[in-house]
C-alpha cells in the first residue's frame, strides 16, 4: 500500500502557498554519506543503478537521514544514451568518457531511438518500488538536457570549455539541429516513462549551457527545450530546468513552459525577482558554506529563506550539488532549520 506523500515541495512548485519551505539538495544522496560510500566500496555507479532495490535504498536514504522533503531519483544523466547507441563508460575520477564521438551528420543519423521498457527497465523498477511502497515525499525524476548531453557526444567526455561543441554547433548548424532533434525525442520518451512509472516531478539539468551567450541559447537550444517542456507539460507534473554558471539565462527559461526556475549562487533571488521571474524558484546556497561553521551557515541560509519567502512559490535547495566533504550531520540540521525558521516567518 502507498504511504501517505507530503506534497509540500509539490504546491511550491506550482506556486501556491506552503505552511514552510520545502528543501531537498541536488546530490543529496551520495558521497557525503558514510552508508553510501560503504555502498561504493563493493558496487560501481552502474552496478548501483542496475539493481532496483540498492538504488532505491540510496534514493531514499537521505530523505530518511535529513527530513527533506523531496527524492531525487539517484541515476547518472548518461544513463539513456547507450539506447540509442552511445558507447560511453564512466570512468572514476574523470566522468563519461565516450568512444565514439559525435563528428557528423551522419553519425547523428546512425543513433537509434530509446524503448524504456526494453532499455532502461532497472530505472522504471527502481521508480515503481520507491513511488509505491517506500517514500513519504514526492520523488523527482530527471534527465540531462541536449546542450549538456550533446557536449558529452562531441568532446568525448567532460570538457572545460566545450570549444569542439561550440564549433560543431556553428559550423555544422544541419547536424547540430539533426542531434538535438534525436536528444529531444530521447528525453521526451524517456521522462515520460519515469512520470508513467511514479515520478511526481522533473528537474532538466543542462549543467553545461552556461556556456553559451543569450543570442547562441536562442539560437541553438531554446527551440528543442521548448518542445521538450511543451511535451511534458501533458503529464502534468512539475517542470524544473537547472544549470550551473547560467544565470543569463535564467530569464530564458522562464519563458520556457516549466513550473520552477533554478538558481545557482551567482544570482540573489530578488535579483531574479527584479528581472520579471514570477514562477516559483529553487535554490541557492553555495554548496560551499556547508563546509564553514553552523553559525556562518545559518546566517546565509536565513538571508536566502528571507528572500525566497517573500513571494508564494519557493523552494530551497543548494546552487549546485553537495560535496563529498560535508557533513550529514550538517544537511540535517540545515534542513530542520530550514523548516523551522520559514514556520515561524510565513504564520
Amino acid at each position: 500500500m502507498s504511504k501517505k506523500i507530503n506534497e509540500t515541495f509539490l504546491k511550491a512548485a506550482r506556486g501556491e502557498k506552503t505552511d514552510y519551505v520545502p528543501v531537498w539538495y541536488m546530490r543529496q544522496a551520495g558521497r557525503s554519506q558514510p552508508e553510501y560510500r560503504a555502498i561504493k566500496e563493493k558496487y560501481s555507479l552502474f552496478e548501483i543503478t542496475h539493481q532496483p532495490e540498492l538504488c532505491a535504498y540510496v534514493t531514499r536514504l537521505p530523505v530518511e537521514q535529513y527530513g527533506v522533503d523531496a527524492a531525487i531519483l539517484y541515476k547518472d544523466i548518461m544513463t539513456p544514451l547507450p539506447a540509442i547507441g552511445v558507447d560511453v563508460e564512466i570512468k572514476s575520477g574523470i566522468g563519461p568518457v565516450i568512444s565514439n564521438p559525435i563528428t557528423s551528420l551522419s553519425d547523428v543519423e546512425k543513433l537509434g531511438e530509446i524503448s524504456p521498457e526494453d532499455d532502461v527497465p532497472y530505472v522504471l523498477e527502481t521508480i515503481k518500488l520507491l513511488t509505491t511502497e517506500q517514500l513519504s515525499v514526492p520523488l523527482i525524476g530527471f534527465a540531462g538536457a541536449p546542450f549538456t548531453l550533446a557536449s558529452y557526444m562531441i568532446e568525448g567526455g567532460p570538457s572545460r570549455n566545450y570549444n569542439k561543441t561550440k564549433a560543431f554547433m556553428y559550423s555544422e548548424p544541419k547536424a547540430w539541429f539533426a542531434l538535438m532533434d534525436k536528444l529531444s525525442e530521447t528525453t521526451i520518451t524517456y521522462v515520460k516513462s519515469q512520470i508513467k512509472a511514479g515520478a511526481k516531478a522533473i528537474q532538466i539539468f543542462d549543467s553545461w549551457v552556461g556556456a553559451l551567450n543569450v543570442e547562441d541559447y536562442r539560437t541553438f537550444i531554446k527551440p528543442v527545450m521548448t518542445r521538450i517542456f511543451s511535451a511534458l507539460r501533458e503529464e502534468n507534473v512539475p517542470l524544473i530546468m537547472f544549470g550551473v554558471g547560467a544565470s543569463h539565462l535564467a530569464k530564458e527559461w522562464h519563458d520556457l513552459p516549466l513550473d520552477v526556475v533554478g538558481l545557482d549562487w551567482r544570482l540573489p533571488i530578488r535579483e531574479a525577482r527584479a528581472m520579471g521571474i514570477t514562477k516559483t524558484v529553487q535554490g541557492n546556497l553555495d554548496p560551499a558554506i556547508l563546509l564553514s561553521p553552523w553559525n556562518v551557515i545559518e546566517e546565509r541560509a536565513k538571508a536566502i529563506l528571507d528572500q525566497g519567502i517573500e513571494t508564494p512559490g519557493y523552494i530551497f535547495n543548494l546552487g549546485h550539488g553537495v560535496f563529498p566533504q560535508v557533513k550529514p550531520e550538517t544537511l540535517k540540521r540545515l534542513t530542520d532549520f530550514i523548516h523551522e525558521y520559514s514556520k515561524s516567518q510565513l504564520k
